[in-house]
């Protein structure tokens, strides 16, 4: 066999440093990566004033991208809704995330908001309650009027997206339906409460316990209690009947379950499986519709996805569903994970991002 000549290797070295050369342009190191700017601040909320006690001022975090501060430019808005027992300051530890995405070129700059929307009971779920408060119209009405007086944003529903995980990805859809003319796009990382299985439903052990339980303070320490109780006050709630202040679809009087058709009509009025065909033409005005799921989070979330999906595809809702390798909250903030690489890409393709 023939060895490479001198000149062929130097050849090799030359391309080898050019492609070297490029990279280093097109793939920022950390200490190269740019900083956008986390800002807090609390708006008083009309929507939200309710006669049991939660707090109608409500904090909201602003990420402003790099070179906000410096620039006259206007930039699209992407709405992010926590999860059940979070609240707005996760966006601290989601910048670093958003400055990574921006200076590797998955989205453009762009603005970010998450509301703060916990609850005594942990989370309003983005619902309008008629007696815990607002929360849809407060996050769809006054958030997004107070972010278009307040910051350069571009103020029209093509430069606005709607997202959030778990509770925030439930939200995400529901006002998704509900506003297209304000929103045009939706991506719901592993959405929660689309309809009611397996641990919120009447055969499994969540409403037996909660049949037992005679007080908050014990509610509070079961995980699925709270979850039923917030989704009562919610979207059935009672202000007649303490100490929970709503009604339940399901109880157990002894061994035997009682199934209230009037409320579980009320429920499923508020989870998107059974949303869809009341509001089948404000999906068709959404630009784009995606959720995904973990195929190990656990088989109510696998199981709910499958089924709004399922009827998207039925009535000719176009949409992208994706199930990955994962659980509940792997694989969902960090650099490799669905925020940077799939969110905020498809954001990225379906906003308008031009003044």
């Amino acid at each position: 066999m023939n060895k490479p000549s001198h000149k062929s290797i130097a050849s090799r070295v030359k391309v080898l440093l050019l492609m070297l050369f490029f990279i280093s342009f097109l793939v920022p190191t950390l200490g190269q990566i740019s900083k956008g700017k986390v800002v807090q601040t609390q708006i008083q909320s009309q929507a939200l004033i309710n006669p049991m006690g939660e707090n109608p001022n409500r904090n909201a975090s602003i990420y402003l991208p790099p070179g906000y501060e410096s620039s006259t430019h206007s930039y699209p808005v992407i709405y992010f809704l926590h999860g059940f027992m979070g609240d707005d300051t996760m966006l601290n530890f989601m910048a670093p995330l958003l400055d990574f995405a921006i200076s590797t070129k998955k989205i453009r700059p762009v603005i970010v908001v998450i509301p703060d929307e916990k609850t005594s009971y942990e989370g309003s779920f983005y619902s309008n309650s008629e007696i815990f408060g607002k929360w849809e119209d407060f996050t769809a009405i006054e958030l997004v009027k107070f972010i278009d007086e307040n910051y350069r944003t571009i103020a029209t529903k093509e430069s606005r997206g709607i997202t959030g995980h778990s509770m925030g990805g439930y939200g995400a859809l529901k006002i998704a339906m509900h506003h297209p003319d304000t929103f045009s796009s939706v991506y719901a990382l592993s959405p929660g409460a689309l309809t009611i299985v397996r641990e919120y439903g009447p055969n499994s052990d969540t409403f037996k316990e909660l049949s037992r339980l005679k007080s908050m303070e014990e509610v509070n320490k079961s995980y699925f209690g709270k979850v039923i109780i917030a989704f009562g006050r919610s979207w059935s709630p009672n202000p007649n009947k303490p100490p929970f202040y709503c009604d339940l679809p399901f109880e157990y009087w002894g061994e035997e379950l009682i199934v209230h058709p009037e409320i579980l009509e009320k429920w499923h009025a508020n989870m998107p499986v059974h949303m869809i065909d009341e509001n089948l033409e404000n999906l068709k005005k959404l630009k784009a519709i995606k959720l995904d799921w973990g195929r190990n989070s656990g088989e109510r979330f696998t199981q709910m996805c499958q089924m709004f999906s399922q009827r998207l595809e039925n009535v000719g809702v176009k949409h992208f569903a994706e199930e990955y390798i994962g659980t509940h909250t792997s694989d969902i903030y960090t650099q490799d994970g669905r925020i940077p690489q799939q969110m905020l890409p498809f954001f990225d393709f379906y906003l308008n991002f031009e003044n």
